[in-house]
C-alpha cells in the first residue's frame, strides 16, 4: 500500500513539473510576457551592473559670451549656465571665475547676467547662546526670526555658484519632462525677483 502512494505521489510531481514546464513555455509566446531584464529604465540584468552604464552628458556649450540665455525651468528657479564651465571649476571661496564677469558692476559691460540683489542679503537670523540656550535676535517690527540684511558684498554662502547653477547638456532621458512653466511676468524667463518676493505668503502677526 505505502508503494501504490509513493509512486502517486510521485507521478503526480513528475506531472505537475511537465506542465509547469509547459506553461512557461506558454507564457514565453504570449506577447503579454514580461522578463525582468524588460522592467524599468535600464533594460538589463537587474541582478548585476557590469553592462549597466547611463547617458554620459555632453557638454559643448559655446564660450561665454557667445553663448545665449536659457528660460528659466520656473518662476525665480537657478538658471542653467549657457556657456562651457570648462576651466572655471572647482569653484573656491578664493578663486571663483564666475564673479570676474557676474558681479553687477562688470555684467552690464560684457554682457553677462549680473548676479541677482538676493545673493547679496543674508536671511539668516543673529543667533547666540545664553545660559546655555540658542537666542534668536530680530532686527525688525513684525517678529519675523528670517531678516533681510543688505550687504556689501556677495554673501559667504553664495560663493559656490556650481551648487545650484548647472550647464546645459545633451543628454537622452527615458522620461519626458511635460511641466510648462507659468510665469507671472514675462521677463521673469530670464531673470529673478526673489529679493522682493522671498516674504511673499508669510504671516507676520
Amino acid at each position: 500500500m505505502k508503494k501504490i502512494v509513493l509512486f502517486v505521489m510521485v507521478f503526480s510531481f513528475v506531472c505537475v513539473a511537465c506542465n509547469s514546464g509547459n506553461n512557461k513555455k506558454e507564457e514565453k509566446k504570449d506577447s503579454g510576457f514580461v522578463s525582468e531584464e524588460s522592467l524599468g529604465l535600464r533594460k538589463t540584468d537587474l541582478y548585476s551592473e557590469n553592462n549597466t552604464e547611463g547617458d554620459k552628458g555632453v557638454f559643448n556649450a559655446p564660450a561665454p559670451g557667445q553663448s545665449q540665455t536659457i528660460e528659466r525651468s520656473f518662476e525665480n528657479a537657478p538658471p542653467l549656465i549657457p556657456h562651457t564651465v570648462e576651466g572655471f571649476l572647482p569653484i573656491k571661496k578664493d578663486q571663483n571665475l564666475c564673479l570676474s564677469c557676474h558681479l553687477p558692476d562688470v555684467a552690464k559691460a560684457v554682457k553677462a547676467t549680473p548676479v541677482p540683489p538676493s545673493h547679496f542679503m543674508n536671511f539668516r537670523p543673529d543667533i547666540s547662546m545664553k545660559g546655555g540656550k540658542i537666542i534668536v535676535y530680530n532686527d525688525d517690527e513684525t517678529g519675523n526670526t528670517v531678516t533681510k540684511k543688505h550687504l556689501d558684498k556677495l554673501n559667504n554662502a553664495r560663493y559656490n555658484c556650481s551648487q545650484c547653477h548647472i550647464p546645459q547638456s545633451n543628454i537622452t532621458v527615458e522620461v519626458k519632462n511635460t511641466f510648462v512653466a507659468d510665469f507671472r511676468d514675462k521677463k521673469l524667463e530670464k531673470r529673478s525677483n526673489f529679493a522682493d518676493v522671498v516674504d511673499e505668503g508669510v504671516d507676520h502677526k
